[in-house]
């Protein structure tokens, strides 16, 4: 079974492809969801980052306070560094299940959706890499109308990730989402095709 990485900065339209595949019947891992399950009460990590970040960063509920966790990790390069290195790991076996369930079913391509997959370990897992790459302002208003914030925030946030140059230099494949829906199902389609060939 091939693994396909499926990446993009934010509102790129990399989860509108991984629906379209999903709909063809393709496997599906979403990468971003997995590393939201982590952080769940019950999760190994949760007392690990406790350990590492303070116990206070889990309420009486049992509910981890996000927000805290994230202003001490990303505080400095250590704190990230720590973070990444307590969550990854339970994130790669997370999505090692779901992979080795989906081989079992006998699919020939498996789909590993996730923002972050250029310059972590998980990029060698991959066969083939494709990058969903749309205009930036079309990102900015994109993510403004998905979560409903104002633009100069939705900047800001695209301009804290990954260069969009940088994960076109790392795809195998780059989907370019400048035009409408309908033109982005058609090339979607078209890389499809060529994937199933190559498997």
């Amino acid at each position: 079974m091939k693994i396909i990485g499926i990446t993009g900065r934010s509102g790129c339209g990399k989860s509108s492809v991984t629906r379209l595949f999903s709909a063809k019947g393709y496997p599906c891992i979403d990468a971003d969801l997995v590393a939201r399950e982590v952080l769940e009460p019950g999760s190994v990590c949760i007392k690990q980052l406790q350990i590492a970040f303070g116990s206070d960063i889990v309420d009486e509920s049992g509910t981890l306070q996000r927000r805290l966790l994230a202003d001490r990790a990303f505080a400095t390069p250590e704190g990230t560094a720590r973070l990444t290195a307590i969550t990854h790991p339970e994130i790669l076996r997370r999505i090692d299940v779901q992979l080795q369930q989906a081989a079992s079913t006998g699919a020939k391509l498996a789909f590993v959706d996730g923002a972050v997959i250029v310059g972590t370990p998980f990029a060698s897992r991959c066969d083939r890499l494709v990058v969903v790459a749309a205009p930036y302002e079309q990102s900015v208003a994109r993510i403004c109308a998905r979560d409903g914030i104002e633009p100069a925030m939705a900047r800001r946030r695209l301009d804290a990730q990954t260069s969009e140059q940088t994960l076109r230099d790392a795809a195998d494949f780059v989907l370019e989402n400048d035009s409408t829906p309908a033109c982005l199902e058609e090339r979607a389609s078209a890389l499809l095709h060529c994937l199933e060939q190559e498997a």
